[in-house]
């Protein structure tokens, strides 16, 4: 074959391989945006049929799109993953509706057009539409789209069940408690959008790097082709190494795996009910060295008893009565466990005021007098004596116009595996503190049962906030601080950390809202593997960056000294590439 024909079988050969590319980089060129892989693919290839390697220019190219289509399966793979997590919006609802002779029909319509209020029916293989309470029928509940949880949950009349989550096996009438927008399955397809803006600081870092780096090598590659020839000649052989210096360096291995590394550790974190808002937050975690850790609803079930009435004035039924009627309009579990023990659902109409004070309990009016019900701070607030007892949990204090009528003590229980995560917390080389707006006695009895040897009880939001401004001080430059909270009182701590996390499934909605990682299953543990599963991934992005830079400083010395053909300049780059994208893969995995 003459030299001629074989150019001209490689040109047909480069531009029906390398088109895309070629094109790709002039685009960038008349944008501005000059030095990437593609300028540096092009002019070392372009250069290559200079210096005469025709049949080298095309193995460049080719071995480069294979290289391309791998990274882009690679990358198309993690997406379907974390798309096949996030997979849970609801796309109909059946609402019943009444006539006005009574009779019930049902409408399909578009979540989004339900009121809070309506009665919807779900059957047997559906997609729950939007966050409601059962009123009729059981069934059996998977959630493992929102929390990971494998095992269905059994639930029945009275149940509150999340949207996105699927009706297993009965037939279910249900009360809308949510509108769509605020339901469970649209706000963690809205944390997992905003952790695609969040970028982690190696994340930034290989940006920027990228941007100066890129044309540093061009530069250097020029001095390469035409400095040593100036002095030694030679000038085939040191532009043929100009060329494979400058395939080499190219950084599209760092560029492509960091933040592949950084998406697949928020993929797998979402398979297990984690939900990480962001690059930066998973690698703020990695980092940290003391967790501090609300009580009630977090370290325990935040699902209280009444265990004792203390009546001091009134009888014990009548006592019961005040405390469950004045906290009636709460959200706080203290109110609930009222309501439960009362038996009867109170009489919301005999409260005309109410008003609910973090920290300290809530001030209500009922049957037109002034009711305060809560822990010491409220009674010293109104100005009221009260005396305590012995007993072992929350207190509730109920004054009626100013005078002591009694106290209710009520109880938590700590969740199975709080002590299990306290212990692999401390194991991953944590601090744990316990921060609690309960009394003394009460939070050092948790403290003791689970082995955490520093806590703080009877705080307000901002004495929380206090103690961890002062933890952080403490800390040295490169270490983080974590809150887990659940409470609208946790709200600004979680935002002050330099991690905040939160119990999604049972937290309030200012609590997630404020945090940057969201529990979904509220179980302790996860705090533990999330933490495990953050320095996992910084462990791998390391991994990624020692073997692009070490492989390729190794074969840029042996392409200076004449050693290298240019097929192994492209293994430095695409095969590199490739080492370091399967490395970052390996983040989808939660262990």
């Amino acid at each position: 074959m003459t030299e001629k024909l074989e150019l001209i079988i490689c040109l047909v050969l480069y531009f029906v391989i390398g088109g895309k590319i070629l094109l790709k980089a002039g685009r960038n060129i008349i944008h501005g945006e000059i030095f990437d892989e593609n300028f540096l693919m092009v002019v070392a290839t372009i250069g290559a049929f200079f210096v005469g390697e025709y049949d080298e220019a095309v193995m460049v190219m080719v071995l480069y799109r294979i290289g391309e289509f791998l990274q882009n399966k690679a990358i198309g793979k993690s997406r379907r993953q974390i798309s096949a997590l996030m997979d849970i919006r609801p796309d109909f609802a059946n609402r019943i509706t009444k006539a006005d002779n009574g009779e019930e029909s049902e409408e399909k319509l578009d979540p989004e057009d339900l009121s809070i209020g309506d009665i919807i029916i779900i059957r047997p293989g559906e997609r729950i539409p939007v966050d409601c309470e059962i009123i009729e029928g059981e069934s059996r509940i998977d959630a493992a789209a929102l929390t990971g949880e494998a095992h269905p949950v059994s639930v029945s009349a009275g149940a509150e069940i999340y949207s996105g989550s699927i009706n297993m096996d009965g037939l279910l009438r249900a009360k809308v408690l949510k509108p769509a927008e605020e339901s469970t399955a649209c706000r963690i397809l809205e944390l997992v959008e905003e952790a695609a803006d969040n970028k982690a600081q190696a994340e930034n870092f290989i940006t920027r790097f990228a941007k100066i780096y890129t044309p540093v090598i061009c530069g250097l590659a020029l001095l390469v082709g035409v400095v040593p020839p100036l002095f030694v000649g030679g000038w085939h052989d040191w532009i043929y190494k100009a060329l494979e210096f400058l395939i080499i360096s190219c950084p599209c291995a760092l560029v492509i795996s960091i933040p592949l590394a950084f998406f697949a550790g928020i993929g797998g974190a979402s398979s297990k009910g984690i939900l990480i808002k962001g690059g930066n937050y998973l690698e703020a975690l990695s980092k940290a060295k003391i967790i501090a850790m609300d009580k009630t609803g977090t370290i325990t079930r935040g699902v209280f008893k009444v265990v004792a009435v203390h009546p001091s004035d009134c009888d014990e039924a009548k006592l019961l009565e005040l405390a469950t009627l004045a906290e009636s309009f709460s959200n706080h579990p203290i109110a609930r466990s009222l309501a439960e023990a009362y038996g009867d659902k109170p009489d919301k109409s005999r409260v005309s005021e109410f008003r609910e004070i973090a920290g300290k309990g809530v001030l209500a009016k009922v049957d037109g007098k002034h009711v305060a019900a809560g822990n010491r701070k409220i009674m010293e607030m109104v100005g009221c004596d009260y005396h305590d007892c012995d007993h072992i949990g929350t207190r509730v204090h109920v004054a009626l116009g100013g005078h002591y009528m009694g106290h209710v003590i009520i109880s938590d229980e700590v969740k199975e595996d709080s002590k299990s995560a306290v212990e692999r917390l401390k194991a991953s080389g944590l601090e744990v503190l316990m921060l609690t707006g309960d009394k003394q006695d009460t939070a050092e009895a948790v403290a003791n049962q689970l082995g955490i040897e520093e806590f703080e009880a009877e705080l307000m939001p901002e004495g929380k906030l206090d103690i961890v401004e002062k933890k952080m001080e403490t800390l040295g430059k490169k270490e983080k601080l974590a809150v887990v909270g659940d409470g609208i009182n946790d709200a600004p701590v979680l935002a002050r950390a330099d991690v905040g996390i939160a119990m999604g499934g049972m937290g309030s909605a200012a609590a997630v809202e404020a945090a940057d990682i969201v529990l979904m299953n509220d179980r302790p543990s996860d705090i533990a593997l999330a933490v495990r599963h953050a320095q996992r991934i910084m462990k791998i992005i390391y991994e990624d960056i020692g073997i692009s830079l070490g492989i390729k400083v190794v074969v840029i010395i042996a392409a200076l000294l004449g050693y290298s053909p240019m097929w192994l300049a492209v293994f430095a780059d695409v095969g590199v590439c490739m080492i370091a994208i399967l490395n970052s893969m390996r983040g989808l995995k939660v262990k």
